[in-house]
């Protein structure tokens, strides 16, 4: 029995170190989306059932006016801290990283096992801070989140152009003709989903001018992208400009829909808990989603996201020698080849310490005290900051294609 005892557990062992050996080497991306997924999912648990956990700690529970909600906003707070700092320290580590030979690309693929008791001890301290902290932390989370909304709409952007670029590089008609099906579909998503936004969020019998003035802006911004992409003087593509109007109608929908359930232009919910949760999920699915494809994207040495003074991904220095001239004698040393990182890993951590400021936003409500905790993501704070957000996206479309007339030396998207 000692013996078969012994052969189990060193069985385990090595599988457990070839798991880790395997997520080192080629999956060490995916393995940080895991571990974010993680904390979305235990953000989401502690806001639901953490709140009398949360009473019975006296540095947390300081004050009788401290709501239902309050609680649930903090645990959602103090779970995001964690996980913010242990990306913001990672993200510092990594500056400088540009060569795999540097020590710290070992840091950045291996140590799972410590990387993640780390991550438990950061979240499980937050726990045990004053609420001043936490406080303070909340309110700096509105503009990380919104600086995290920014570089998921240039991620976007980036997609799109790169997406059309290399349909049409392959020079065939099948493609064309993918790219004119893509487009097409994909304005009728956005101009169908803008009317059927006109039954739900305008009720007969109410004065709901601002909601109709935000469906009419979307979809005279869907006109204006193709017009624009189309003119002779742009070098602009119908597909991006379906694929943003498209998504412009899409954030326009979750705007409306975190309007206050009791607000009577809000003609779809009705009070109802399961259409702002199946919103939540596609909204953390975007976030997640926009967080992988950023990693991805870093390696490419003709994005925004590349690291600025790498070398192209796949070019490798020669090996080098250098001489050494001791008693007369030289001496031949063959250097390290030289091998640069495929991605800014700083870059990377960078985003994912920001995406964790804005799923706590999203948890919260952005904190806004006055809305039913009952409900996820609904509020007039909510509404304005999609609104904007897809306001954003179109000024920066527009812009993309506009700015190369401006300043043709340059190179936008």
């Amino acid at each position: 029995m000692s013996c078969c005892a012994s052969c189990c557990a060193s069985l385990t062992c090595g599988l457990c170190s070839s798991v880790a050996s395997g997520i080192s080497k080629r999956s060490a991306r995916l393995a940080y989306c895991g571990l974010f997924g993680i904390s979305l999912i235990v953000s989401w648990i502690l806001r639901e059932v953490g709140a009398p956990l949360l009473k019975k700690a006296p540095w947390i529970n300081d004050s009788d006016t401290h709501t239902e909600e309050w609680y649930k906003m903090e645990a959602v707070l103090r779970v995001s801290f964690g996980n913010f700092l242990f990306f913001a320290v990672l993200a510092l580590l990594m500056i400088g990283v540009k060569d795999q030979n540097d020590q710290r690309d070992s840091w950045h693929h291996g140590g799972w096992i410590a990387k993640i008791l780390i991550w438990v001890l950061l979240v499980v301290l937050m726990f045990f801070l004053p609420n001043v902290i936490i406080d303070i932390y909340g309110t700096l989370s509105k503009f990380g989140a919104g600086l995290f909304l920014l570089v998921q709409v240039l991620i976007l952007l980036d997609a799109t152009h790169s997406w059309n670029d290399a349909w049409v590089a392959k020079d065939e008609q099948k493609w064309y003709i993918a790219l004119l099906a893509v487009s097409v579909t994909c304005y009728l998503a956005a101009f169908i989903g803008s009317g059927i936004l006109f039954i739900w969020f305008n009720p007969s019998g109410h004065d709901c001018g601002l909601n109709i003035f935000f469906i009419v802006m979307t979809m005279v911004l869907a006109f204006a992208f193709g017009i624009i992409a189309l003119h002779p003087q742009v070098n602009g593509s119908l597909l991006p400009a379906a694929v943003i109007s498209a998504y412009c109608a899409y954030v326009c929908y979750t705007g409306l829909s975190s309007e206050p359930r009791d607000y009577e232009c809000n003609g779809l919910h009705n009070k109802s808990v399961a259409v702002s949760t199946g919103t939540l999920v596609l909204g953390m699915l975007t976030t997640v989603l926009s967080v992988l494809y950023s990693a991805l994207r870093a390696g490419s040495s003709t994005t925004f996201l590349s690291p600025p003074s790498s070398p192209k991904s796949g070019q490798k220095k020669p090996l080098l020698d250098s001489k050494d001239v001791e008693g007369g004698k030289e001496k031949k040393e063959t250097v390290a080849e030289a091998r640069p990182v495929s991605y800014s890993y700083t870059f990377f951590h960078l985003i994912f310490a920001l995406a964790s400021m804005y799923s706590a936003m999203l948890l919260s409500g952005w904190t806004s005290s006055s809305e039913s905790s009952d409900l996820i993501d609904v509020g007039w704070t909510s509404v304005w900051v999609r609104i904007g957000s897809e306001w954003i996206t179109a000024g920066l479309y527009v812009w993309s294609l506009l700015a190369p007339l401006f300043f043709p030396d340059r190179e936008f998207f």
